[in-house]
């Protein structure tokens, strides 16, 4: 498959054009032009760049790509090594931020609540297609303290807990990543809980003084899972990639 070719192909899946996003969606940095064998990951750390190198990848596939807003622009340093190094092995890199949180089905936030194990899951707005606030029920409702050890046995990461852990729960509303300042959308639309990646000192009160439990999960652990899907889905729909996930596991 061409470079430019993918490129058309997830733009439209994940519907790019209609997001206004904080870095450019799409074919960041250029290489070789047929693709056969893609590596997919969170974030294009230098960890992850040097894996694709090893691995003789055509192409890395991420969620968190290059060029955001307020980082220098000059390509030096540590910026410089990771283009350099993804140039000289002629290594394409694609980046889907929002548009990969937003996806209905192979989206951050679509798999992390099904990672969860939670039903009926869809956005709180489901007529915005950039809504990306979503929510869910519990199977069987559980406490705020058995709640904490769910999560962790799902991602693998104990996460930090607001407040409250008697609270029983049922309706959870989520967003992955860095969305702490989406829990007031949640606690208007009436959960008993609210999970993000991460945490500021006022989400803390903002969730006691509403008496919804805050779940902040880590930003990496809850955003493993959309980049995974889209890889998958690749590999089912065209049968000429080979595509991997490598995980280059961060604890924030």
């Amino acid at each position: 498959m061409k470079n430019t070719d993918l490129e058309s192909y997830l733009n439209s899946l994940l519907a790019v054009s209609l997001f206004k996003d904080y870095a450019p969606n799409g074919l960041q940095v250029e290489g070789k032009r047929e693709i056969k064998k893609i590596i997919t990951g969170v974030t294009a750390s230098q960890a992850l760049v040097d894996e694709a190198i090893r691995l003789q990848a055509d192409a890395l596939l991420v969620h968190h790509g290059y060029f955001w807003p307020g980082e220098p622009q000059a390509i030096r340093g540590m910026k410089g090594q990771r283009i350099r190094s993804l140039i000289r092995n002629e290594i394409n890199l694609l980046a889907y931020h929002l548009p990969l949180d937003a996806h209905i089905h192979l989206g951050n936030n679509a798999k992390l609540g099904e990672k969860l194990g939670l039903i009926g899951i869809e956005p709180i707005n489901p007529e915005d297609p950039q809504c990306l606030v979503f929510h869910g029920y519990l199977p069987e409702s559980m406490s705020a303290l058995q709640m904490t050890g769910y999560i962790t046995s799902a991602l693998k990461r104990e996460p930090l807990i607001s407040h409250h852990p008697e609270n029983k729960l049922s309706h959870i509303a989520w967003c992955s990543g860095g969305a702490q300042n989406y829990i007031q959308q949640a606690i208007d639309y009436g959960v008993d809980a609210y999970i993000s990646g991460e945490v500021s000192e006022h989400t803390i009160h903002t969730a006691r003084e509403n008496d919804v439990v805050f779940y902040a999960a880590g930003h990496h652990a809850t955003e493993r899972y959309g980049i995974k899907a889209l890889g998958e889905w690749l590999q089912q729909q065209f049968s000429e990639l080979e595509v991997h996930f490598i995980d280059i596991d961060n604890p924030a």
